[in-house]
């Protein structure tokens, strides 16, 4: 008998070959046992170009009016696939959009399997990234210069003098670039990063860096500062350090480590050591991602990418072996979270017991190529894409 989520889930499809697996994760594991009240919107490029990217804020919103969301994988487009699917124009990341519209914060952290060990010697515990997801370089405003002449910041108050500052004069062509971040989404980082490392009772860390960025970086430290010096007595009470670092020695620290934190970084920096942690553990197809808005919205995803190579293989009839660990997870992330919502205890049960299943099917020695390659011990061979859920779904 199937077993009812009561509240709706926002789903989000994307491209490629994610977007295959997306399919076959619902078709194989979660509709045969789950009942669901989805909200679909197509994310996958061509819909996007067709809307005009309107799908992709009608799906942030929906989260914003729902409370939980899932999103596969999909394209950002740069020149390349503008002239590949034939689009409009390069429309921005899609994951950018959303974020901005949720100001939320996006938490990712390994999922730990027994035989796939880290690459870091140091790491035993798992490392979670929180990244700043607003502003920086992912809301730009940027100009390509053609020749010599001059570039200035300027600021217009609504009441005061016009401030501009020289940013450069330049003899030839170049480029600039202009980015900006706002308090409010600052401090909302910033508290999102200190409630997560109270309830997983872990050390926090920051960093930046403030030496040479003194005023966007150094008003980065500064919020994130008064904002712990706040939660001092709660951050006392868990046993939990916070601990600002510049972001350079953040990442050589970080490699000799056990692990256990959560490591807060900004938008780039998040983007670039999510990835690197990710790796370090294994995959970006063993790491969960969370984006969780100040209201307490949840918009789960894997951390990866569409997988392009494979989908090309895919399209000629050839076998793949593509690593849905990460899309399963994104699903029983969301699962989780609207039965905890709707307070029904046996839809969250269905969701760990998927996640302990895949774990499970892992450490039993089925696995795709990605993992093979530096699994101990290695297997004798390796699961295609189907193989691997058919053996997810023998194993319900």
């Amino acid at each position: 008998m199937a077993i009812t989520v009561k509240g709706p889930i926002v789903e989000m499809d994307g491209d490629e070959m994610t977007r295959i697996i997306w399919k076959m994760i619902k078709e194989k594991l979660l509709f045969p046992h789950l009942k669901m009240d989805l909200k679909y919107y197509d994310l996958g490029i061509k819909h996007r170009d067709e809307t005009d990217d309107r799908v992709t804020l009608d799906a942030a919103n929906a989260v914003l009016l729902h409370g939980v969301g899932v999103k596969c994988a999909t394209i950002t487009p740069n020149a390349g696939r503008v002239k590949e699917y034939h689009l409009k124009q390069a429309w921005k990341s899609p994951n950018g959009t959303i974020r901005s519209i949720l100001d939320g914060t996006v938490f990712r952290k390994p999922i730990i399997v027994k035989n796939i060990p880290p690459a870091v010697r140091s790491w035993k515990r798992p490392i979670s990234i929180g990244r700043h997801a607003y502003g920086d370089i992912y809301k730009s405003v940027e100009y390509k210069v053609p020749g010599p002449g001059k570039a200035e910041l300027v600021f217009t108050p609504q009441s005061g003098e016009r401030v501009a500052l020289a940013v450069h004069d330049f003899k030839g062509p170049g480029v600039i670039m202009g980015i900006h971040n706002t308090e409010k989404s600052i401090r909302s980082f910033a508290k999102a990063c200190i409630n997560y490392a109270v309830g997983e009772k872990c050390d926090l860390w920051f960093g930046a860096k403030d030496t040479i960025s003194k005023t966007y970086h150094g008003f980065f430290k500064e919020v994130f500062d008064s904002e712990a010096e706040a939660r001092k007595a709660d951050l006392e009470r868990s046993g939990i350090r916070y601990r600002y670092m510049l972001i350079d020695d953040a990442v050589a620290q970080i490699m000799k480590a056990e692990g256990g934190m959560l490591w807060a970084c900004m938008n780039y920096d998040g983007d670039v050591m999510s990835d690197m942690v990710a790796s370090g553990f294994g995959s970006l197809g063993l790491m969960t991602s969370v984006l969780v808005s100040p209201e307490g919205k949840y918009l789960y995803e894997a951390a990866h990418g569409t997988v392009m190579r494979h989908y090309y293989e895919h399209l000629k009839g050839n076998p793949t072996s593509t690593n849905s660990v990460a899309s399963i997870f994104a699903w029983t992330g969301a699962i989780a979270r609207r039965g905890e919502l709707d307070r029904t205890p046996e839809v969250v049960a269905f969701a760990r017991r998927l996640e302990e299943i895949v774990i499970a099917t892992v450490e039993g020695g089925v696995m795709t190529k990605d993992l093979a390659s530096i699994a101990e011990p290695r297997p004798e061979k390796y699961a295609q894409t189907g193989e691997f859920l058919d053996a997810v779904a023998g194993r319900m």
